[in-house]
């Protein structure tokens, strides 16, 4: 290999290898790129959020003074196990709720209860 070759060969590696790091480091920060844990993240956290309405939509569908002063008379932290009891937290289609959503709609149902 000649010593002009080598230099080329030698300055295109060190180009590759710093435009390659570049184009990540602007493609993580500002090009929206992801990594395979933080879109796993977001996704679960979408699904839950999109339970707990549907728990809190399930509760309210039929519209019971009754079922909210039963609510109301169970203390903060025992509304998940209410939830669980009355089935509002398992989903349509399914036979089991998740283990989950009941927390998150008991919070939610919170807004329901303080009225």
């Amino acid at each position: 290999m000649t010593p002009e070759t080598e230099v080329k060969m030698k300055y295109g590696v060190w180009g590759l290898i710093v435009g390659a790091t570049g184009a990540m480091i602007i493609g993580f920060n500002w090009g929206g790129w992801t990594t395979r844990g933080t879109s796993v993240a977001a996704t679960d956290a979408a699904v839950l959020s999109t339970r707990v309405a549907i728990c809190v939509a399930q509760f309210s569908k039929v519209p019971n003074d009754k079922r909210i002063k039963e609510l109301k008379a169970v203390s903060t932290w025992e509304r998940a196990a209410f939830i669980e009891k009355g089935g509002w937290d398992r989903m349509p289609g399914e036979e089991k709720a998740s283990d989950t959503v009941a927390r998150p709609c008991a919070d939610g149902l919170g807004g329901l209860v303080d009225k």
